[in-house]
């Protein structure tokens, strides 16, 4: 009962969100929890939803035109159901509100001659959905049409069952799967009650594919009978995926509307080991042949093992043991625990018990013979049901895919971030921008006239007074800062040589770097007396590939801990034309994950144009993310460069397109304004647009000293909605060995955040402060926690 009340409410879990993609289902939120109670609470609950379906009876009074209008009666109503069971091809001219009414009637009379109550709950939920399903898929105008005949399909079942016709014209094609000898062959000659399979205890009793065919209370049941699967090996799997590929190609002629996979209850233990045969048939036939698969566990009737104290167990207590260990093999088999097949218990020994009526009963006292029909009916009804109604199968078993798409804004916040082009050294431009700031600031050997400086000891500068150690320190930071212009000046100067003799050819040729040995890298902690870290050590030599292991921080003791490799790579591949490439790999059991980025680039040493394009590759759960883009940027004037760019992504199935235009403009040699603006979009998407605008403002001793603020205004506009941002950043220094940086922002939403930072190295009681935070937490996580403790006490 559980398993079909989960295909129930699948089948109907996406009707809230489109009613023409969505399949049938059964369950509801009020059914769910009448499945939990007691036998007793099944049938009140049933006789309640009995009556809920019958509520809109009270609409009859408020369209009696419509039906008393071209509304057919019930003897028409008969007539045209003994022409449609003649002429099939009528019958599917029918419009499908229309067939799903001959649906149910031919239900309601299968379920007289099973001899089964509308009162039961499977029942009752096969009716409600079909009613539910129906008033989907209706217009506004078949909406009294569909609740005045699903009053009346109780009666006209009744009516037609009497006068015994039209004939049923109903059938169920049921596909048998499952090991040799488990009694695929004997439950069919049970369910007929005669043999029409041939059976033995000693060997397969079925040896090809064929088609067993009988009427059972009127139904004309089809069974594809095949042969059993051998016990799981290397050489028996290969003949049992032999048989599945005969089952495939032979269930192409006529699909079952049913599958069974039989094993036998006595042989499900913990020690069960056909789990490959589970797996092949989810590899042959897809993840979707267990969604209309019922499990059949034969023997049921076989003697109980012994429990711990030595008495046999309880046998509903075994069965759902059984049930719930085979079930977790399927969901292992379709990597998706979500699944819940229904289960029937089957017993086809001569001496079964039998019931007054002459039925064989389980153990439990179920009569598993009717059971196995209902429950077979019940899913051939929806699945016809869900044919008619054209509902899209929305259910995928398997693992959970993810649906997550980028988010727009997103993607076009990051496109519009500045990307560092693959120039030796950060671009030569650089060198000569550099050159240019320093030339004017003070002469060129103005660090050399400075007088010698007395460097004083700690004590004599103790015994300064404040204004002394101010102007003593002021001055030593003042020659700091000339010498490192001096330092910054002759390395661009040489590196502009070395450029030069390049470029005319030269035939001195630099002589290769020797080894230089890195670092020792962070390696787990182990307990092990041979320190491993010796095999990890590096060198850097003349190849300009630089190769480093991933260290894993949470690895095991005994293990190496290095899950992934980093690659990285830069050179001039070309006259003017540079490259590089850097990436990381990681693999464990479960996980594949790489993050990676390569690019080229074109110099003009002139001054002209300089193009880049480059692609990213990184991991999002198990999908990859690739991103395709090019620049190109042109100095137009000596302060102003402009840059445009465009980018390709691509995610799932799905590619977005983006462009952009930057411009950046430099007044003086300490004001610079950036701007940019750009679009991202996709197809079936509303476009993103948005921009910036930036102005820096640089100390004096810019570059040797990254003092500036900058003020930044943004604002990006998505599906008419529009975002407006605003930041400033700051670097300064309050004093000669105290730093402070600080960043805040807010956008029109009242969202933004406030960060400042201080560093010092003299003030050393500044770091009280966080341990003073550390300790507020602390108290702030235990008033919480007491706090939810007496909340729950009280409630």
């Amino acid at each position: 009962m559980k398993g079909i009340e989960w295909v129930f409410s699948q089948l109907l879990s996406k009707l809230s969100v489109s009613s023409s993609s969505m399949p049938l289902s059964t369950t509801t939120t009020a059914d769910v929890g009448a499945t939990n109670q007691q036998q007793q609470q099944h049938q009140r609950d049933n006789q309640a939803s009995t009556a809920n379906l019958q509520s809109p009876a009270a609409l009859s009074s408020s369209v009696t035109n419509e039906e008393n209008g071209p509304r057919p009666s019930t003897h028409h109503l008969s007539t045209q159901h003994s022409h449609q069971s003649d002429h099939v091809s009528d019958e599917n001219k029918l419009d499908p509100l229309q067939k799903v009414k001959n649906l149910r009637i031919k239900f309601l009379r299968i379920l007289g001659r099973l001899k089964q109550s509308q009162d039961n709950l499977l029942v009752a939920k096969v009716l409600y959905r079909l009613h539910l399903a129906s008033l989907i898929r209706a217009e506004e105008s078949d909406l009294n049409r569909i609740n005045l005949e699903n009053n009346k399909a109780r009666s006209i079942a009744r009516e037609q069952e009497t006068a015994g016709h039209p004939d049923l014209n109903f059938s169920i094609t049921i596909l048998v799967l499952g090991k040799t000898g488990v009694g695929k062959s004997a439950t069919i000659n049970s369910i007929f009650d005669q043999p029409k399979t041939e059976t033995n205890a000693f060997r397969p009793g079925t040896d090809l594919i064929r088609e067993v065919t009988g009427i059972v209370n009127g139904i004309r049941v089809t069974f594809i009978d095949t042969p059993g699967f051998l016990p799981a090996s290397i050489n028996n799997m290969r003949r049992n995926k032999k048989i599945l590929h005969s089952v495939k190609r032979f269930i192409r002629k006529s699909p079952p509307d049913i599958v069974l996979y039989f094993e036998r209850l006595d042989h499900v233990n913990m020690g069960y080991s056909d789990f490959p045969i589970l797996k092949l048939v989810t590899d042959v036939f897809g993840s979707a042949i267990w969604f209309n698969t019922i499990l059949v566990l034969t023997h049921s009737s076989s003697n109980l093992p012994e429990g711990p104290n030595g008495f046999p167990v309880n046998y509903d207590s075994y069965v759902r043991q059984c049930i719930n260990l085979l079930q977790s093999y399927v969901h292992v088999a379709v990597s998706d625990s979500k699944l819940e097949n229904p289960v029937l218990l089957v017993e086809n020994h001569p001496s079964c018990k039998r019931n007054l009526m002459g039925e064989k009963i389980l153990p439990n006292g179920q009569v598993w013979k009717s059971e196995f029909l209902l429950l077979c009916l019940c899913t051939k009804v929806l699945g016809d049901a869900n044919s008619f109604l054209k509902f899209c199968g929305s259910i995928e078993l398997g693992p959970t895919r993810d649906n997550r798409q980028p988010s727009l804004p997103h993607l076009l916040s990051s496109f519009l971030r500045r990307r560092s082009t693959p120039c030796q050294n950060e671009g030569e431009n650089d060198v000569d921008e550099i050159l240019h700031l320093l030339s004017e600031t003070e002469g060129e050997d103005e660090y050399d006239q400075l007088p010698l400086i007395r460097i004083l000891t700690k004590s004599q500068f103790e015994k300064m007074n404040k204004t002394q150690k101010k102007a003593y320190l002021d001055e030593l930071d003042y020659r700091e800062t000339l010498y490192l212009k001096k330092q910054l000046k002759e390395e661009c100067q040489r590196r502009k040589e070395s450029k030069i003799s390049k470029d005319g050819d030269s035939d001195e040729h630099e002589s290769s770097p020797e080894p230089v040995q890195l670092p020792d890298m962070a390696i787990p902690l182990s307990f092990d007396s041979d320190y491993p870290l010796h095999r990890y050590r590096c060198i850097v030599t003349g190849d300009q590939w630089l190769t480093r292991p991933v260290l894993d921080p949470h690895g095991w003791d005994h293990d190496v801990g290095f899950d992934g490799i980093n690659l990285e790579s830069a050179g001039e591949v070309r006259k003017n034309t540079f490259a590089s490439v850097s990436g990381q790999i990681s693999k464990d059991k479960q996980d594949f994950t790489i993050q990676s980025e390569c690019a080229a680039a074109y110099v003009n040493p002139l001054g002209g144009p300089s193009y880049s394009i480059g692609m990213d590759v990184q991991s999002s759960g198990k999908d990859l993310i690739y991103t395709v883009y090019s620049n190109a940027k042109l100095k137009n004037l000596k302060n102003n460069v402009t840059d445009c760019g465009v980018s390709l992504t691509s995610f799932g199935n799905k590619f977005y397109a983006g462009a952009k235009v930057e411009d950046s403009i430099l007044v003086g040699k300490r004001l610079k304004f950036m701007m940019n603006a750009g679009t991202m979009s996709a197809p079936g998407q509303v476009a993103a647009y948005g921009g910036s605008f930036e102005a820096v403002l640089r100390s004096r001793d810019h570059p040797v000293r990254n003092d500036h603020i900058s003020l930044t205004m943004s604002a990006i506009s998505f599906k008419k909605e529009m975002v407006l941002g605003g930041g400033l950043q700051s670097e300064f220094r309050l004093s000669h060995g105290t730093k402070v940086a600080i960043n805040t922002n807010l956008n029109n939403r009242n969202v933004g955040q406030v960060s400042v930072k201080l560093s010092s190295s003299e003030h050393m009681e500044i770091g009280l402060v966080a341990i003073f935070a550390f300790f507020r937490a602390l108290a702030c996580r235990k008033g919480i926690q007491r706090t939810s403790m007496d909340a729950l006490e009280s409630g």
